[in-house]
């Protein structure tokens, strides 16, 4: 093996690991967060703030990191971001307190943030074109898959050693064997520079995107309109807006001076980036949608709460499968294709959820189609897009593509959750609709003795005449029945409805990611005829 093939190799090598341990911690608090909760003893709100300040982190991390690693260097970078993420982990594991707790997790973000950006910037700089899909392709596989698998692993891991701390004490010594490897192992890049650092216009964008990531985080409730309407939204997306509008006015005037702005301009007037980032937001907002396959499988299917996690499994494997095919498939057949058969095996994958699905071994059938489908979305073709034909800023491009897909995540959630609260909204109706039907042919199934039919007719003679009777009076109702097959009956019936509601629930929520994946489809065909006109225009570089 040549020296260039061995450097490659362990390049890719320690940035899968990387891009899988950074990945994996911004899922993994999810299985311990009621624990840590109780450990510092705060409510469940501010709780959460251990998450969205890692969100936050993420967001600001990102944009800066893939420039800085394109003007300093991807192995420095590298070894900086994974030293900081090992510090900050380190950090969180020892927190006397949860105000250092939440300064631990900020640090361990600003970490973790930049590595799969380094990672895929040295890919495209030093692989060859031919083989630039499948690296990237194992790189999203990493990212996918332990996005996928950190509430798993987590819950593992808590399970087995009863102690949050370790959920983050693990990730130290990682970080110290990928820190010694990396600066023996991986080859210098970087791009050439022009002029100082821009230092207002890091200050600027740092101060835009925490402003608008903040306001979106702020979204919450059952309907997206209300949450807009609420001066912690709107007025932080605002603000944001504004000073990402003056920084791209100085960022331009800085370019005019042949200067080097934090955001290249030149970036935001590429309509195939523009439809990329689209795109990239898209992926964020399907990808939001597999954070729900837990609690689908939990009261749809009637998994155990404690095992839905595990119902993960499937749709994380078909990820890694299908970023690994995706890059193999963009080497071979361009971006385009893979962009749009991507959107379409996930809208399949996506549709099958309401309309197919009865019993457990149809899920899994399910979750693999999605995942595959996702899986080839998130690993090499909206990078390659999102780079062609630039000499420089790699980086930054990758930052803006993945600062878009935050924010697909960030929003999408409160839009499939109001689906889900409308959803469990229309349990009183079902009652007053269904419940009666519903509990007639089960007792008439149950062949009920004449002592639980008795028993059954005092109960339901003592309900209340006035109105109809709510899931609440059914409650109660069940609470006098002392017969036990009537009581199965009644309850079965109960649980009936409540899976109605569910249903009705998942299925607005899978239906409309089935329609983001469609969008992905039109904007893969919208963007071919761009993409090729920008191609040949010999203005484009």
């Amino acid at each position: 093996m040549s020296n260039k093939s061995s450097s490659s190799t362990w390049a890719i090598t320690l940035f899968c690991i990387g891009v899988f341990m950074a990945a994996l911690d911004n899922g993994i608090i999810s299985a311990a967060l009621t624990t840590i909760n109780s450990s510092f003893d705060v409510s469940a709100n501010w709780g959460a703030w251990g998450v969205t300040v890692y969100t936050l982190g993420l967001a600001i991390s990102i944009p800066i990191v893939g420039k800085i690693s394109d003007r300093y260097g991807r192995k420095k970078l590298f070894i900086v971001e994974v030293a900081l993420f090992g510090l900050g982990s380190l950090l969180v594991a020892l927190s006397p307190t949860f105000g250092f707790y939440l300064v631990a997790r900020f640090i361990q973000a600003m970490g973790g943030g930049g590595i799969f950006i380094i990672g895929s910037s040295h890919v495209l700089s030093t692989f060859p074109v031919e083989k630039q899909g499948k690296a990237l392709g194992i790189l999203g596989a990493m990212n996918g898959v332990g996005a996928i698998l950190g509430p798993n692993l987590g819950s593992i891991i808590l399970d087995v050693t009863g102690n949050w701390h370790f959920l983050f004490l693990i990730n130290v010594p990682i970080a110290v064997i990928l820190i010694m490897f990396g600066w023996l192992k991986i080859q210098e890049t970087k791009e050439p520079s022009v002029g100082k650092l821009d230092g207002l216009g890091t200050i600027l964008l740092s101060v835009a995107v925490l402003s608008i990531m903040y306001g979106l985080t702020n979204i919450e409730g059952t309907s997206l309109l209300e949450s807009l309407a609420t001066a912690d939204v709107y007025g932080f997306l605002f603000a944001g807006i504004v000073l990402f509008a003056g920084l791209i006015f100085y960022n331009r005037s800085l370019e005019n001076r042949n200067g080097d702005p934090i955001l290249p301009v030149s970036l935001l007037v590429r309509p195939t980036y523009l439809l990329t980032l689209l795109i990239g937001a898209l992926s964020g907002a399907l990808l939001a949608g597999m954070i729900y396959i837990p609690s689908f499988s939990e009261q749809v299917l009637g998994v155990a709460a404690e095992y839905s996690g595990y119902w993960m499994t499937p749709l994380a494997l078909a990820s890694g499968l299908g970023a690994a095919l995706g890059g193999v498939l963009v080497d071979k057949k361009g971006p385009i294709l893979v962009v749009f058969l991507s959107g379409f095996i996930t809208a399949i994958g996506f549709v099958l959820f309401p309309t197919w699905i009865d019993v457990k071994w149809q899920f899994v059938i399910s979750s693999c189609i999605a995942g595959l489908g996702m899986g080839i979305l998130l690993g090499a073709p909206l990078n390659i897009l999102a780079t062609e034909r630039l000499e420089k800023d790699k980086g930054s491009a990758l930052a803006g593509l993945s600062l878009a897909r935050q924010i697909g995540m960030t929003i999408a959630p409160t839009i499939y959750a109001g689906f889900i609260v409308r959803g469990f909204n229309q349990i009183p109706s079902l009652f007053q609709s269904d419940f009666g039907n519903i509990l007639q042919k089960k007792m008439e199934a149950a062949d009920l003795s004449p002592e639980a039919m008795q028993e059954f007719q005092q109960v339901v003679s003592a309900m209340p005449t006035a109105g109809t009777p709510s899931d609440a009076d059914y409650a109660h109702l069940l609470e006098q029945i002392h017969d036990p097959t009537l009581k199965d009956v009644i309850q079965s019936s109960i649980d009936q409805i409540t899976w109605m509601a569910a249903q009705e629930g998942y299925g607005g929520l899978f239906y409309s990611t089935v329609v983001i994946a469609a969008m992905v489809v039109l904007l893969a065909l919208i963007l071919k005829p761009v993409r090729k006109k920008a191609l040949q225009d010999t203005s484009y570089d």
